[in-house]
């Protein structure tokens, strides 16, 4: 069966804001700082596994740059740089699909480069949290012949 993936349907909510304006090609990483899992082989050969319990972060994203959710982050950056109050909530669902990604607590890493050309630029943001959740799953949505 026929699956369909739309990235209009990909929704992001920054701090209760509808992200929108993204930029041209792929504009969304979503990623864990650091693996799950490390892996130590002693002298014999013998394996031991360690579980990290560090679940830290990053959502690295792309818009253009006439999108109102710049002024919004350049305002929680703003805002933490200058009282530590500029943390927020960030949520990410494929609407067709399954994958979800979750992190109550985020900021804004440091400001977005700006670049003025003759056509329309765009900003990328980093995000940071403590507590990424994640879930990569498929899509639902397909085509019947």
């Amino acid at each position: 069966m026929l699956k369909t993936y739309n990235p209009k349907e990909v929704s992001m909510i920054i701090a209760g804001n509808i992200v929108s304006g993204y930029a041209d090609g792929s504009y969304l990483t979503v990623e864990r700082n650091e693996d799950s899992f490390s892996l130590s082989i002693g002298a014999d050969g013998e394996g031991v596994r360690s579980k990290s319990n560090n679940r830290s972060g990053k959502f690295t994203f792309s818009v253009q740059q006439g999108s109102s959710i710049n002024d919004i982050l350049s305002g929680l950056y703003i805002a933490d740089e200058n009282t530590g109050k500029g943390v927020f909530s960030v949520f990410v669902k494929d609407n067709q699909g399954s994958s979800l990604h979750t992190a109550e607590t985020a900021w804004v890493v440091k400001p977005a480069s700006a670049e003025y050309a003759k056509e329309v630029g765009t900003r990328e943001w980093v995000l940071e949290t403590d507590s990424l959740a994640s879930y990569i799953g498929g899509n639902f949505t397909s085509v019947v012949a």
